[in-house]
């Protein structure tokens, strides 16, 4: 919804939020359903409110707990009933610098500091420990803005005794926290509050008189934030950066001026502006977002622009680039087929007004900022938070290189004329396991993000997943496949539960990116064996379909299954009744148990 998008007018959410909210659950969107609890440590109602609009948006319907106002300690260390019967998917724990109880006082020595710190954390501590045995899900938790006064001006951000210097002890050992336990996430107001403006955000009259903590004017830009924290842990961020060229990456236009003359580069001030963004660009890349080229030009230009010396990004940083004078929305398609990615993935980023109307009418899944002038590129795509990072795996910074690899691959199939030869060619080997504390946040990554190739599209946190890989009724499996251009990672999730003799698969996924190179298959022969192993006679798998899952409609039936039953909506169950020895499906995968 384009009134949702950023940069938003707040004031026009806050007034016309009901209006907007009946738009949304009235276009016929098909979202995820999620339970969060909000705890707050002030008044949550207005940001719950809008926090709804920013998440119907993005696909996912909330239902909402919130505490009563400062009872969002209470509620979890008293296991409040309400609570409990609602079991929380999501803690959002709403505290500010306003919680802060006690601050140290000019008499205090640094033992009694340093006790005080410890008094105003703990409690913080026990509560999020005991969400996690009690919940076993997410929790995001604010950091705390800087305090509203200093006692002693400058003074007070180095002293012990000061507000300032108390309030980034206290950030340091949450953000410590948040660093060792990876189901905990800290929503930065303390970053949001010195962007959006201390004096405006920590407004005392909406403190004192409703306690709004923030100032309800704030409210879109601190539920802006927090959205974007629970789109990312639900797989709803995007995945590759689309760019323009000219005047986008550059000042100029280099099919006339010559890569000579277009503005790049420290010598000049719009050439340093487009050097900053440029460099924030290749940033993100290197937290695995995939870099594009989509371009009206002659593609030896574009090659030679991004060759000079002085440019940040370079022709190899780019997984695709299609600089020609087709349709930009045509080579956006193009794009999607090829990195076998869904349309949603992509941002799409140009100075001109008009390319960017056409790709959002042709192409409505795609995410079109309104970029503004050069010197707003940078913080407009920074603050859309369109690529939110909750889990930095070591996949997603090799996520580059992967696709580059995959092109490598895509150049030696159309050499040959046998498929089972090129197969062979790729000498793969596949590494496959029951669930790994090593590669958990990987797999909740993939069940979160995987639509294309997902028989069920089941969507779990890694703390649901930790509860399957502990439970004895079930079996998971991981896949990782290596092959001569590289290691692709973990690509394959496949688990269920087993009742009597019969195995129920609740989820199998696979990355778009190893299609038709039978990991599948080398994922099923494992599968069976682990079921006969354990005497299951049959496999029941169920695929409900989406707008996205059509190419896995017929899946089973490839595995050797029986479909029994499909009602009208397309839903499906198939059933495969497990041999005591069966031909192994691949023979062009080398197999290896982990831990073998």
């Amino acid at each position: 919804m384009k009134e949702l998008e950023y940069p938003f007018d707040a004031e026009a959410i806050l007034r016309k939020r009901k209006k907007l909210r009946r738009s949304l659950m009235e276009d016929g969107s098909k979202r995820m359903q999620k339970r969060i609890a909000v705890l707050g440590g002030s008044t949550t109602h207005d940001i719950v409110s809008v926090l709804e609009l920013f998440l119907l948006d993005a696909g996912i319907e909330p239902v909402f707990y919130e505490s009563d106002y400062g009872q969002y300690w209470n509620d979890v260390m008293f296991d409040n009933p309400e609570l409990a019967a609602f079991a929380p998917e999501l803690v959002c724990i709403h505290t500010t610098t306003r919680n802060i109880l006690r601050f140290p006082e000019i008499p205090d020595d640094a033992a009694a500091v340093e006790g005080l710190l410890e008094e105003t954390y703990q409690p913080f501590v026990q509560l999020w420990e005991k969400i996690a045995q009690r919940y076993h899900c997410p929790v995001i938790q604010n950091n705390f803005q800087e305090p509203y006064f200093r006692i002693m001006g400058n003074r007070d951000a180095y002293d012990i005794h000061g507000r300032v210097h108390f309030v980034q002890a206290l950030n340091e050992r949450f953000h410590a926290y948040a660093a060792s336990h990876d189901n905990f996430h800290i929503c930065d107001i303390h970053y949001m509050a010195s962007c959006y403006g201390l004096q405006k955000w920590s407004d005392p009259f909406y403190w004192h008189m409703y306690k709004y903590e923030p100032a309800v004017p704030a409210i879109p830009e601190f539920s802006y934030n927090l959205a974007a924290i629970i789109k990312s842990l639900y797989g709803k961020n995007r995945k590759v950066l689309a760019l323009d060229l000219d005047n986008t990456l550059w000042g100029g236009i280099v099919g006339d001026d010559g890569p000579e003359n277009i503005e790049i580069g420290q010598e000049t001030s719009v050439g340093q502006l487009y050097s900053e963004f440029q460099a924030y660009i290749k940033a993100q890349k290197d937290l695995g977002v995939l870099l594009c080229v989509d371009s009206k030009n002659e593609e030896e230009n574009a090659l030679a622009g991004l060759s000079r010396p002085d440019s940040v990004l370079k022709p190899e940083d780019f997984v695709m680039l299609c600089a020609n004078w087709e349709p930009k929305d045509k080579n956006l398609q193009e794009m999607a087929e090829v990195l076998h990615l869904g349309i949603d993935a992509f941002v799409f980023v140009d100075d001109n007004p008009a390319e960017r109307h056409i790709v959002r009418e042709q192409l409505p899944g795609v995410a079109v900022p309104e970029i503004g002038q050069p010197q707003d590129y940078l913080i407009t795509l920074d603050r859309s938070a369109f690529f939110e990072t909750t889990v930095l795996s070591q996949d997603d910074r090799k996520r580059s290189e992967m696709y580059r690899a995959n092109a490598q691959r895509r150049q030696m199939e159309a050499a040959f004329t046998d498929y089972g030869a090129y197969l062979d060619s790729l000498q793969m080997e596949a590494e496959i396991g029951a669930f790994s504390p090593v590669y958990m946040s990987r797999i909740a990554q993939l069940t979160n993000k995987s639509n294309q190739f997902n028989l069920t599209t089941k969507r779990c946190t890694q703390a649901e997943l930790e509860r399957y890989a502990a439970d004895p009724a079930c079996i998971t499996l991981y896949g990782k496949l290596a092959d001569r251009f590289g290691d692709n990672g973990v690509v394959s999730v496949v688990f269920g539960h087993q009742e009597d003799a019969v195995f129920h698969i609740d989820l199998w996924l696979m990355s778009c990116r190893v299609l038709k190179r039978e990991m599948e298959y080398a994922m099923m022969d494992v599968l069976e064996e682990k079921c006969r192993q354990r005497g299951i006679r049959k496999i029941r798998g169920y695929y409900y379909p989406t707008a996205k899952n059509k190419m896995v409609k017929e899946f089973y039936g490839l595995q050797g299954f029986a479909r029994v039953s499909e009602d009208d909506a397309g839903n499906a169950v198939w059933v495969y009744e497990i041999k005591e020895a069966t031909k192994k499906r691949t023979a062009h995968i080398q197999i290896r148990e982990a831990g073998a």
